[in-house]
């Protein structure tokens, strides 16, 4: 495999134990050690990736106040590698082929806390300030790499200063504990790649002791990954802004894109999930009140045969269905078209007769300094609550079309629908409109109704007809 990331790690007070395939070597190992580990690997084998925050800051003082109590405080890190050669002195040499799956399984709070020690300990000792806005492992690593040197220059003069029987700041000799994962027989292409497939398990039991969300549980098993693809195609600048995996860093929550794409979804027969349960489609408005439930039957979706498959290697499954990979091509549109109505939508509802500003609602909402779109994030004029937006959203729906090529069902869009929307919007909001007053104009209860997004589905379906 290309990318392979190489760490030599030494134990003290070593154990080895093997049952079955695995192999597990536990025991401590000084913190300087993990600077190798940390310049070979990120946290993508992670479920999560973590955050500098109290957990972080604790772990860092019992490293600087008590590091004679830290291996008792910590359960550690949990680390995977599929090649590795023993040396002596109880080193191994270790390969993270995949880093996708093989890494740091568990304990990226402490590989963190950890990293930020090394660093301060290093930027004081040569008497530089220490860099701001730190915040997620993504900083962290940025400035780890980039001032790399800062590190090396530190470590020699803690080789000076112990030669001169001086003392520094900072204790790089403190142990953490940790666990080492590996396959009996390294080499072996079978056992390898039994030993990656058994590794998700692993990390998700670990892992337990915080719950993995949906999403995280998803973006592990690789099921955002062509949706995060096409979106980098087609708009790199929103896909960046999407948290696909939970600390990542995004103002976009995923579950806000999986409600999205099940509009096109939808069209789509219901497949059967890995239990051979069918994976019912999400109802209209859940689009806007039941982000989760979307989720997890995204999750479901995904987890079917029919629609993904998992290598033999174990690693992330991969999409396998041409009618969800149209749906998923439909869907990347959705966000923008999304902030084009929100935008238009207070225009084109007082245009139709309404006054939109002397909604309570909106009022409140309008309250804010700072006004953008969900998604881009363009400044605009006028705040809407999503309730009022999700029925218009989900009535575009009736842009699509369901064509059959090869026998699948395939989801196109039946018209470009920007200009569409730049011609017609006027006349679906002014059919809509009327759906707020019987709900007392609360956005809740316009967002929950199913009779918002049948309206909106038939007024879309009534101006592609040309009846209105």
């Amino acid at each position: 495999m290309a990318n392979v990331k190489n760490a030599i790690i030494k134990f003290n007070q070593p154990n080895d134990q093997i049952i079955g395939d695995m192999r597990k070597i536990s025991g401590f190992v000084k913190i300087h050690n993990f600077i190798d580990i940390i310049d070979a690997l990120d946290l993508e084998a992670n479920p999560r990736n973590s955050k500098v925050g109290n957990v972080t800051n604790e772990i860092q003082d019992s490293i600087k106040l008590t590091p004679e109590l830290l291996p008792f405080k910590t359960k550690g890190v949990l680390l995977a590698a599929s090649k590795y050669e023993e040396l002596e002195r109880n080193r191994y040499r270790i390969s993270f082929e995949d880093i996708e799956t093989e890494g740091i399984l568990d304990g990226g709070h402490n590989t963190l806390a950890i990293g930020m020690y090394i660093l301060c300990s290093a930027y004081e000792v040569v008497g530089m300030p220490f860099p701001k806005g730190v915040s997620t492992w993504r900083d962290f690593k940025d400035v780890w790499t980039e001032n790399r040197h800062v590190i090396d220059e530190y470590q020699q003069m803690i080789r000076d200063a112990q030669a001169a029987n001086k003392e520094l700041p900072g204790n790089l000799g403190a142990y953490v504990p940790v666990e080492l994962l590996l396959p009996v027989e390294p080499g072996g292409y079978e056992a390898e790649a039994a030993f990656r497939s058994n590794l998700f398990d692993i990390c998700v039991a670990r892992n337990n002791n915080v719950q993995l969300t949906v999403g995280t549980r998803a973006n592990k098993q690789g099921y955002f990954d062509t949706l995060r693809t096409l979106f980098a195609e087609r708009n790199p600048f929103l896909e960046k802004k999407i948290e696909w995996k939970t600390n990542e860093g995004g103002t976009i929550k995923i579950a806000d894109i999986v409600a999205l794409t099940w509009i096109p979804l939808s069209l789509i027969e219901p497949v059967k999930d890995e239990a051979g349960r069918e994976v019912a489609h999400p109802a209209p408005n859940t689009l806007y009140s039941g982000k989760g439930g979307c989720l997890k039957s995204f999750e479901r979706l995904m987890s079917s045969p029919d629609v993904t498959i998992e290598p033999s290697n174990g690693s992330r499954h991969e999409l396998n269905n041409t009618s969800v990979l149209s749906a998923f091509k439909v869907a990347i549109q959705l966000p923008e078209l999304y902030d084009y109505i929100f935008k238009m939508f207070p225009v084109l509802y007082n245009r139709a007769g309404g006054s939109y500003g002397r909604i309570t609602a909106v009022k409140k909402l309008n309250e804010r300094k700072t006004k953008t779109s969900p998604f881009l994030g363009e400044k605009i004029e006028t705040l809407s609550p999503d309730g009022f937006i999700s029925p218009l959203v989900y009535g575009l729906q009736a842009l699509m079309n369901v064509e059959i090529k090869d026998g699948k069902q395939i989801i196109t869009w039946s018209v470009d629908p920007k200009p569409w929307l730049e011609k017609n919007l006027g006349a679906v909001v002014e059919s809509y409109a009327d759906v707020l007053a019987p709900w007392g104009f609360d956005p809740q209860k316009v967002g929950k109704a199913p009779q918002s997004y049948t309206t909106a589905l038939r007024a879309y379906k009534m101006v592609v007809a040309g009846i209105l």
